[in-house]
């Protein structure tokens, strides 16, 4: 069945969990915003997708994950690093392409990955990410960890047979995996509204026997709600759900993307829409956190951006004898 989930009370997290989700969301804006603005100076190379605006998802879905979880990601992917735990200085540098970069400076912005922390990586390939977390939803289930796998992907990957094919799998496995479609409009700069067949993403997951639910991208508490009775219903066996999370991202689809697709719904969704100006009037109306408590996180989160983009900078790059490792694996 799909729905809309009401919105979380906040008073079901506590004011540690608030600032922690806050500080998640803040962390993943600002090092967006500084890496446009990096990206505009000629020494990051190659592409970067930006993940601003889409904050309250991988932080509403990763808050309830541990490292027991995998989850993997997209070329979009900055985000879902970020609320997974991915070192944040160890990103920059990746994106720089240097040494000390979370892939030894080979990935580069679209294959971030740390295994350490069950983040499989961000990924180049359309809907890559599902039939991985099929893969880690079976260990999981075979070794009785209790752990699960959770798949974001796009609208553009929503149409992929490796997806269609992993919801499928994932339900007659009941695997204990979540599937979270990030729906931001676009694929590239074609309309969901025209490439999706069904009216909703989250229509689909009848056709797989499985529930599907619908949230409000721009509401951390929607996801978050959303998110954790998907998760605790697949570790006590209740098999796997689609999520479909709806809405805006702030940049375009790449860097340079002009973005002539889209017309005012950007401004319209900062002014009126942002998950961080929504989540600061709920928590501060309700008295569970102050002004004060959130500009300290808005500081020190600046401080840590600030860091790392200068060591970044200052990193080495790969060396030639670097070439040949992490090519191989013996078994």
């Amino acid at each position: 069945m799909t729905g809309t989930l009401p919105t979380q009370a906040t008073g079901e997290l506590s004011a540690e969990s608030l600032l922690d989700a806050y500080r998640t969301m803040r962390t993943i804006r600002m090092f967006e915003e500084r890496v446009h603005d990096e990206f505009a100076t000629g020494e990051i190379p190659g592409f970067v997708h930006l993940y601003a605006g889409e904050e309250a998802s991988a932080t509403g879905v990763c808050s309830h994950l541990d490292d027991r979880d995998a989850i993997a990601s997209t070329h979009r992917g900055h985000g879902h690093c970020i609320a997974k735990g991915v070192d944040v200085k160890a990103m920059m540098a990746e994106i720089y392409g240097k040494r000390t970069g979370s892939c030894q400076g080979k990935g580069g912005s679209m294959h971030i990955a740390d295994l350490s922390k069950g983040m499989l990586g961000a990924n180049g390939i359309v809907g890559g990410g599902p039939p991985l977390i099929c893969g880690t939803a079976l260990a999981a289930k075979q070794q009785g960890t209790g752990g699960v796998g959770v798949a974001f992907f796009g609208d553009g990957a929503s149409n992929q047979g490796t997806t269609l094919e992993s919801l499928n799998l994932a339900s007659v496995w009941n695997l204990p995996a979540i599937f979270v479609a990030e729906n931001n409009g676009y694929a590239e700069a074609t309309a969901s509204t025209w490439s999706v067949a069904s009216d909703n993403i989250a229509d689909r997951a009848a056709g797989f026997g499985m529930p599907g639910v619908i949230v409000d991208g721009f509401d951390f508490f929607a996801v978050h709600e959303a998110a954790g009775e998907a998760i605790t219903r697949a570790r006590e066996g209740g098999g796997p759900t689609l999520i479909e999370v709806k809405f805006t991202r702030y940049f375009g689809h790449f860097e340079g993307d002009q973005q002539t697709y889209r017309a005012d719904e950007v401004a319209n969704a900062r002014e009126n829409l942002d998950c961080l100006k929504r989540f600061r009037e709920r928590v501060t109306g309700g008295g569970e956190v102050t002004d004060e408590a959130l500009d300290t996180v808005d500081s020190e989160v600046a401080a840590l951006i600030d860091a790392a983009v200068a060591e970044a900078k200052d990193a080495p790059k790969p060396s030639q004898a670097d070439l040949e490792t992490d090519v191989y694996v013996s078994y």
